[in-house]
């Protein structure tokens, strides 16, 4: 690579850098700058310059917060279990040929296709205890019993999630098959000559193998996850009794309809922290089990 390249391949990322700058990095910049403030629309005279760390404080004593904090925690654990087991069936399945396939492959991305916003609106009317399909296919058409799925804590978190895992569980399916594609077809012809049954074939050959795709899968789907706002938003808007109030949901409440805007950015730098050192273990973990693979 000569100078004069360097040069043109550092003048075409600027464009890019600066939309980041722009569009990402302006508006972190604000928000920890507002967490470090007391900050309140409604009441600004009792806006203060500059409090420290005083906003984060509170935060870990907010009984709320802990409790969203909590939500936010299960849903990220199992919305990602399921997705990825879910998602490595769906690739093992659309990895094999057969007839059709390219257009199985298709429908399957449909879900990840749709907007969240969406789906959201579409998995509540399934849930609606009046008129909801779900109800209907469980209890019958004639039938007066009803459960309200939205309306109580235990069931709006599941209905939460399985909104999620549907929509989202073809997203890690296609990672996960792109990383079946790169196994080479000699690998699964040499175990067969030597007798080895399809679980055996699995466990010894697909399994090591996939195990990056599955690392980078995971890594996706628990920072999505985290950043969860909009399916919660829209299906349940953090109720009942605040069982479905994710982290990113209370701090949006705290910003937009309280107007503390202050006490909600240290909400949103928490999320953002919690996922930056997520990514950065898995990253480490993705890079070892990388370079094991490669040795």
């Amino acid at each position: 690579m000569t100078p004069g390249d360097k040069k043109l391949y550092l003048f075409l990322l600027v464009p890019a850098i600066l939309v980041l700058l722009l569009f990402v990095g302006a508006p972190i910049c604000q928000s920890i700058f507002l967490s470090f403030h007391r900050d309140i629309i409604a009441l600004p005279q009792l806006k203060t310059p500059f409090v420290g760390l005083d906003n984060f404080g509170e935060l870990l004593r907010d009984p709320v917060a802990r409790h969203s904090f909590l939500i936010t925690v299960i849903f990220v654990a199992t919305t990602t279990s399921f997705e990825l087991l879910i998602g490595l069936l769906i690739a093992l399945l659309i990895n094999h040929r057969f007839p059709g396939r390219g257009a199985l492959r298709a429908c399957v991305l449909i879900p990840w296709a749709i907007p969240t916003v969406v789906s959201a609106q579409m998995w509540r009317f399934l849930f609606n205890d009046a008129y909801g399909m779900i109800n209907y296919v469980i209890f019958g058409v004639e039938s007066a019993r009803y459960i309200p799925w939205l309306a109580m804590p235990g069931t709006a978190l599941s209905a939460l999630i399985i909104a999620d895992i549907w929509k989202t569980s073809s997203f890690a399916a296609l990672l996960i098959l792109a990383g079946l594609q790169v196994i080479p077809d000699e690998l699964y012809r040499a175990a067969r000559v030597d007798g080895a049954g399809s679980w055996r074939r699995f466990w010894h050959i697909t399994w090591p193998l996939i195990r990056p795709a599955l690392l980078v899968a995971l890594l996706f789907r628990t920072i999505d996850a985290f950043r969860v706002f909009d399916l919660a938003f829209v299906m349940t808007p953090g109720g009942p009794a605040d069982a479905t109030n994710v982290l990113q949901l209370y701090g949006y409440k705290k910003m937009f309809v309280e107007g503390w805007m202050g006490y909600g950015s240290a909400i949103s730098v928490s999320v953002f922290l919690i996922v930056l050192v997520l990514a950065i273990i898995y990253l480490r973990t993705i890079g070892r089990h990388l370079m094991e693979a490669r040795a």
